[in-house]
Formats: C-alpha cells, sequence, structure tokens
C-alpha cells in the first residue's frame, strides 16, 4: 500500500506525468467536489486567448456560500502572498488550475502539502509567467477539508518565511 506523501508531491508527479505523455496543459481541481467541471471551458479559453500560462480559479468573487473561516484565511493568505509578489493574487488558494506544462518544468517546487498552491503561484510569478483568474462557482457540501489547520497552517508559515528570503 502506498503512504500519502502530500498533495504537492501528488500535483507534482502527476504534472511531471502529463508532462511525460507530451500534454499541453493539465488542470488540477481539489478532490472535495468544491469545483464545477461547467467552468473548465473558461479556463481554455483564457489560455488560449490570452497565452497564459497558469490559470486559476477565483472564489472570492462571490464567497456567500463559503464557510466564514475559509473566507477569512484566504483573504489574508492571498494578501500576505500578493504582497510578497508585488502584484495582485485575489485566490492564491484555489486548487482549480490549469497549468501550461512547459512552463510548469521550467521551475522548481519543493513542498509536498497544501502550500504547493502558494509555492506555485510565487514561483510563476517571479519567472514573469503570465497568470490569469477567472471566476468560478463553489460547491460546499458535506465533504470535509483535508487541511489540518495547526500543522498545514505551520507548514504554509514556513513556506512564507521562506520565500520571503
Amino acid at each position: 500500500m502506498a503512504s500519502n506523501s502530500g498533495k504537492g508531491a501528488a500535483l507534482v508527479h502527476g504534472l511531471r506525468a502529463a508532462a511525460d505523455l507530451g500534454f499541453d496543459y493539465a488542470v488540477t481541481m481539489d478532490g472535495d467536489g468544491q469545483h464545477d467541471p461547467d467552468d473548465l471551458p473558461g479556463f481554455l479559453d483564457i489560455a488560449e486567448s490570452n497565452g497564459a500560462d497558469l490559470v486559476v480559479g477565483n472564489r472570492m468573487t462571490n464567497t456567500a456560500a463559503m464557510p466564514w473561516v475559509r473566507r477569512i484565511v484566504n483573504r489574508w493568505m492571498s494578501g500576505r502572498i500578493s504582497r510578497l509578489a508585488g502584484v495582485e493574487l485575489p485566490d492564491t488558494q484555489c486548487g482549480y488550475r490549469l497549468i501550461r506544462l512547459s512552463v510548469w518544468r521550467e521551475l522548481t517546487f519543493s513542498s509536498t502539502g497544501f502550500e504547493i498552491e502558494s509555492e506555485m503561484l510565487f514561483a510563476f510569478v517571479q519567472a514573469n509567467r503570465r497568470i490569469r483568474f477567472i471566476p468560478v462557482q463553489t460547491v460546499y457540501k458535506s465533504e470535509q477539508s483535508k487541511i489540518h489547520p495547526v500543522r498545514d497552517t505551520i507548514r504554509w508559515l514556513r513556506w512564507w518565511q521562506q520565500a520571503k528570503r
């Protein structure tokens, strides 16, 4: 039985496999059922029409259904990363993304956990790659997030401190 190496490790593994198979893009979605596949054509349209290298879902345009703790934490984290990066990044924690694999392959990632979303966005900004955000619907059902608030916050803060250097 394989062990759980973390979300970041799983994403790197999957993106590497997609790139090795010759795909131009890969789409990531969180596994908690939060993202609506009907939004996907918009991601492709932005990538093709604007040459975006990374298209990120933006849940912050309509937060009425979002649990208040998630809304506050997402805004706080997005604000910190936006200031660090020097550009406005409205939803840094959304896992619904379209990634240009040729660009992704040029970058280096070390995160193995949930902080991968922040690290990926920051890496694309640092490499002066084109990032676009697209409003997405969010579906909040009874599924529980796999985030461990204390452990994952500590990991994110460690990543953030390292990125600030």
